[in-house]
């Protein structure tokens, strides 16, 4: 089933969209340079996983709560700082449209009764670690519905750095940038040292 928010201005589109939300639902919306999930818990409340750099400065639970800016989340990834939290549907959805239960028809494992997904999110609520490709949001939610967590915004970056490292050409590319930074900053190890290893590990993944 796939379900469009409208834009945070539209407030009554919204409330007729949360109508057709059920618990245990996974939601999933465009923010930046990714797309963001969440498990809906009901009574407009989301659990997601997300990245934010605020909890690093401050224990301030009312600024902790307000919703997270996209560079707070961008710092956060960088720290590797998150934590699952619950939010509004509104907070969660950051105006964007939302699809609902969209990565059933993709994922290989059935998903699981709509009651234990949202008690698996419920139990998971809470400061984590964060890591962009090993423990994001997606994996957060693949667990809860699915019983596995996965990530297939990995899986095609991971693809996508193989296809760089077979094709050899990155190696020289890879050479020619080392040489005119050697010629920029000058000879020695800083600069040496990455020219050379670069490209050779490169070559030998290729």
């Amino acid at each position: 089933m796939t379900e469009g928010m409208a834009s945070e201005s539209d407030t009554n589109a919204n409330f007729c969209e949360l109508s057709s939300l059920k618990r245990g639902d996974l939601l999933e919306v465009s923010r930046t340079l990714f797309t963001h999930y969440g498990i809906y818990l009901g009574e407009e409340k989301v659990a997601h996983l997300m990245p934010d750099i605020l909890p690093l400065f401050t224990e301030d639970k009312k600024l902790i709560r307000d919703v997270v800016t996209n560079q707070r989340l961008i710092l956060g990834v960088i720290s590797r700082n998150a934590s699952i939290r619950v939010d509004s549907v509104q907070d969660f959805a950051y105006g964007a449209c939302i699809l609902v239960n969209h990565m059933d028809s993709v994922c290989k494992k059935p998903a699981l009764p709509n009651e234990e997904v949202a008690r698996r999110a419920e139990k998971l609520v809470g400061s984590t670690e964060y890591s962009l490709l090993w423990n994001n949001c997606e994996h957060f939610v693949t667990y809860c519905r699915y019983g596995t967590a996965v990530s297939t915004q990995t899986d095609k970056f991971c693809e996508a750095v193989k296809t760089v490292i077979r094709d050899q050409r990155s190696v020289f590319v890879t050479a020619a940038l080392g040489l005119v930074g050697i010629f920029c900053l000058g000879f020695g190890p800083s600069t040496t040292l990455p020219t050379v290893l670069i490209p050779f590990f490169l070559w030998m993944a290729g």
